[in-house]
């Protein structure tokens, strides 16, 4: 009888011990930003300690990890994320039988930013994101710039002038550049998403959207890109040619946070790369068009949606919930992943100088929108970026590129193949 009993308890020792197993709860995060990899995961691990939830964070992104094409391999996998990342409509269009309705989360009342579509909420603000042309401060004093009068295409001309003349008049300046930007393949969201925006939202109010409405139905804005044309020309001419022609993320942003680059064609989101630079530094507006120009690039242009077909939808619900409207959650947004947060309880202040410079621009109003991510999937950086390497080869002189008309006829055709 006693051997029976002990039958029976071990039996049932096995059944709970596998009961909870199988009540486990796992939360699997796929996104998209390098610069927070670190951080995000001791978030999540620390979350996930408190919550009894094992958090798993995955990250693709750069130059050296395809999102769009990884995601698509993460949904056949075994295990699919529980949450992921979009950016704007051209992304959640891709995803769209794989994005839960959140409307009337918790979150959602404390935001502006969130994703929308057709009145319901599907997607939380990551941050709230902006670039503009960043400059190091101490090298523009030096060379006689005044950042504030950064507002034309001429007037940046000038700038870019007296930089290359104060260098040249400099001892131990000759490793030094100008503009720091990449425009070789796996840089073409640097060209043809966030440059090629200053053609769609430059100059015009926030919410007006009628270059970006005119480009989904193939119609150019031919003066507007004549204009921008110019921009991107100048951007070449005086842009360091190797990093240029054949740069990473890491030697474009590099450069600039060793001091040895004037401009930097970047957002915030490098903050992270500055702990060791020693200048000060701010933006400057892009003078996409040639004159007029007031204003940087802000917006929250990448959002966390849930899985509807996940099994931890619950948890999923809670983490984002806890991110937006906890200390925990601000500290971690503000102090660990250097982001400007899009949720009005946060009262941080970034410490980091170009989440602060964004903050600065936003509070003052002059702000142009982001619509690169309502473009069709893969038309900025699959369509348009091969164009701005031909034409940073051609502005280089070096065999293959293109000339400016060519560019802005490519540019038509792309756009004209819309419609």
């Amino acid at each position: 009888m006693k051997k029976v009993l002990l039958l029976v308890v071990a039996v049932l020792l096995v059944f709970t011990l596998a009961g909870c197993k199988n009540e486990e709860k796992t939360l699997v995060i796929f996104q998209n930003k390098v610069e927070i990899d670190e951080v995000l995961r001791d978030y999540a691990e620390a979350w996930g300690l408190e919550n009894d939830v094992t958090v798993e964070v995955k990250t693709c992104g750069g130059d050296t990890c395809a999102y769009g094409t990884q995601i698509l391999a993460e949904f056949q996998a075994d295990e699919q994320p529980d949450i992921f990342v979009i950016e704007g409509m051209g992304g959640y269009l891709d995803y769209e039988d794989k994005v839960l309705d959140v409307t009337g989360e918790a979150w959602t009342d404390i935001t502006g930013l969130e994703f929308v579509v057709e009145g319901k909420t599907y997607g939380f603000p990551v941050a709230v994101e902006g670039w503009g042309m960043a400059y190091n401060a101490d090298i523009l004093e030096a060379a006689g710039v005044d950042p504030d009068g950064l507002t034309s295409q001429a007037a940046y001309e000038t700038a870019f002038e007296a930089i290359e003349t104060y260098y040249a008049e400099t001892s131990g300046m000759e490793d030094y550049a100008i503009v720091s930007m990449a425009a070789a393949s796996g840089m073409t969201w640097v060209t043809g998403l966030h440059n090629f925006n200053g053609y769609l939202s430059a100059g015009l109010d926030y919410d007006d959207s009628s270059v970006i409405d005119k480009l989904n139905d193939g119609v150019v804005d031919t003066d507007r890109l004549d204009q921008y044309a110019g921009w991107v020309e100048l951007l070449f001419t005086w842009g360091d040619e190797d990093i240029l022609l054949t740069g990473t993320y890491d030697d474009q942003v590099g450069k600039f946070a060793d001091g040895q680059a004037a401009f930097l064609h970047q957002g915030n989101w490098t903050d992270s790369s500055y702990a060791d630079s020693d200048f000060e530094m701010g933006y400057a507006p892009h003078a996409t068009l040639e004159t007029g120009m007031d204003s940087i690039f802000i917006g929250a242009p990448s959002f966390y949606v849930i899985n509807k077909d996940s099994d931890s939808i619950d948890e999923a619900k809670l983490f984002l919930n806890d991110l937006a409207d906890s200390p925990e959650g601000a500290s971690y947004m503000v102090e660990d992943a250097n982001m400007v947060p899009a949720f009005s309880t946060v009262t941080l202040i970034p410490s980091t100088p170009l989440s602060a410079a964004v903050l600065e621009w936003n509070n003052s109003g002059q702000a142009y929108a982001w619509w690169q991510n309502d473009m069709p999937s893969g038309f900025g950086m699959d369509t348009l970026g091969p164009i701005y390497e031909l034409y940073a080869k051609g502005v280089k002189n070096v065999a293959g590129g293109i000339d400016k008309a060519e560019f802005i006829e490519q540019i038509t055709a792309e756009i004209e193949n819309l419609g």
